[in-house]
């Protein structure tokens, strides 16, 4: 596999990681007001491909954040404990929306890196057709 390939192979690994990290913000945005909902939050990893000799980006894991969830004193409310609090997500939206652009502006940079690789390669091969 040539080297136009691997940084092809590399740049669309990084598109599809951040794909699936804006995938989990929009989970956790859809269940900012669902109580007892825990935010989760991805890491990624760096795995060697045997196949290509190509490094890629890969999930590493998606794990639940443990933090405290806030808890509302609302005694009719049907989900609420004995001593009447119901608890609230963790998810701040706030933190979602800078996950959000960061997961796009990384979208956005291996896409460009995609893209030079690929006329790059197009220009090579139109070079060697003369």
């Amino acid at each position: 596999m040539n080297t136009f390939m691997k940084a092809m192979g590399a740049a669309a690994s990084g598109m599809n990681a951040q794909g699936f990290r804006m995938r989990v913000v929009s989970e956790n945005v859809a269940n900012a007001d669902t109580p007892g909902y825990h935010r989760k939050a991805i890491s990624f990893g760096n795995v060697f491909d045997q196949k290509t000799n190509a490094n890629r980006v890969s999930i590493d894991h998606i794990s639940i954040d443990g933090s405290t969830l806030e808890e509302k004193y609302d005694p009719a409310n049907p989900l609420a404990n004995a001593s009447g609090y119901v608890e609230l997500s963790n998810v701040n939206l706030m933190t979602e929306m800078a996950d959000s652009r960061e997961a796009g502006r990384s979208y956005e940079a291996n896409l460009a890196t995609f893209t030079q690789a690929r006329q790059m390669y197009a220009g090579l091969l139109d070079l060697l057709k003369r």
